[in-house]
């Protein structure tokens, strides 16, 4: 199995002082089923850098959980964490899936608005992707509603939404679902973490 880095939620417990890392066990379950192996990394750059580079990666997850600073969030370190581990990606050209959260850290990279939106919390949302309709679910509430290069958009919700993203020269997509939520996993979502990660 092709071995993936995947980052963590910021989890604050006051009762114990602690800045807690989380991942749900969806992940590791849904990653399996798309034939990859998850290496959770600590929102600690120099510990994150370090494990990553030691790992023999195929890639990169960033997953859901804990918005943006900039957009009122309260885990700096994890963006910190995102922004070091896209630079390594993008240099070394390692191919990276950013989900929910992860997709608007790819945005910002890029310099693009997000405004809170209602509406876009539900189970079930049907939206346009690859001009298909599809049905996702959907977790977020902020959202960017254009797209500026290198990131093209391939799916939008009806009120304009942009829903996932693709880079126009690296292997990077975002998407604004979340796949391991699912009861099981969709077809459509292991393949498109295998063809992203290369998965045979």
């Amino acid at each position: 199995m092709k071995t993936v880095a995947v980052t963590q939620r910021v989890t604050i417990v006051p009762e114990y002082a602690e800045r807690r890392d989380c991942l749900d066990q969806a992940w590791p379950r849904f990653l399996a089923a798309c034939g990859l192996l998850p290496l959770p990394l600590p929102n600690v750059i120099e510990v994150a850098l370090t494990l990553c580079g030691r790992a023999g990666l195929s890639g990169l997850v960033l997953t859901g959980g804990n918005d943006l600073t900039t957009l009122g969030g309260d885990a700096p370190e994890r963006d910190a964490v995102e922004t070091a581990l896209l630079d390594l990606a993008e240099r070394e050209r390692l191919p990276v899936i950013g989900v929910c959260r992860g997709m608007q850290m790819l945005q910002q990279r890029c310099g693009i608005p997000l405004r809170a939106v209602d509406g876009h919390v539900s189970a079930r949302q049907i939206i346009s992707v690859d001009g298909e309709r599809q049905e996702v679910n959907s977790y977020h509430r902020f959202a960017a509603f254009e797209s500026r290069a290198p990131l093209t958009t391939w799916a939008v919700a009806d009120d304009g939404a942009v829903k996932a993203v693709r880079h126009a020269s690296l292997p990077i997509t975002g998407i604004m679902w979340h796949p391991e939520r699912r009861e099981r996993p969709a077809a459509e979502d292991v393949a498109l973490f295998r063809r992203v990660f290369q998965v045979a």
